[in-house]
């Protein structure tokens, strides 16, 4: 007979919509349930401490930094850990994906909440394969800036003005660098364009 196997939940959405606010509670009730927790963001993520990770509306939870994946695992086993939060999780490169499947096949909960897509419109880092190996998905939506829609894109800002699409794609910021925005009111200089593979 199989093991039991453990699961994967992921939060994504655009900027600005209560992922880690999102994660932070999963993870208090977890703790309510006397379970061993530990969360881990990753280490070029020093906008309101590195030692943990805050939400916009100023919830917080204690934090481990991670320079490489593999320092997730080696926390893991070491501690005992059941439930496992990772925030921001597109910064991680793409070996995170394994770093969660192995311990989902170890019967962990893991929680991993990001960006769906990067400044440009395009599925940002892991986050894509996340989704499809998912059980459970969390896709929150903010509140345009410029209208008030549903917003599902993050609009990054350099000098009040829409940032090219040729930009660096990582660069951390918050109200001062970015903006939720719907569709609609969501400008970019040049569109994505998905190439699809042949079968």
């Amino acid at each position: 007979m199989q093991k039991n196997k453990g699961i994967l939940e992921v939060i994504c959405g655009p900027m600005f919509s209560g992922k880690s606010e999102e994660l932070i509670r999963r993870l208090r009730r977890a703790t309510i349930a006397k379970q061993k927790i530990a969360v881990f963001k990753p280490h070029i993520d020093e906008r309101r401490g590195i030692d943990r990770v805050t939400s916009h509306n100023g919830a917080a939870i204690e934090a481990q930094p991670v320079e490489t994946v593999e320092d997730i695992l080696s926390y893991v086993a070491k501690n005992e850990i059941q439930v496992i939060g990772i925030d921001e999780v597109q910064f991680f490169p793409q070996e995170i994906i394994n770093v969660i499947c192995k311990l989902v096949d170890e019967q962990k909960r893991v929680i991993a909440g990001g960006l769906d897509l990067d400044f440009r419109g395009i599925p940002f880092g892991p986050i894509p394969t996340l989704l499809a190996i998912a059980d459970d998905i969390t896709k929150l939506r903010s509140i345009c800036t410029e209208c008030c829609s549903d917003a599902h894109f993050t609009q990054r800002l350099v000098n009040n003005k829409p940032a090219n699409f040729d930009d660096p794609i990582i660069q951390i910021g918050a109200q001062e660098a970015y903006q939720a925005r719907c569709r609609g009111c969501y400008i970019i200089d040049k569109k994505p364009t998905f190439k699809q593979k042949s079968c």
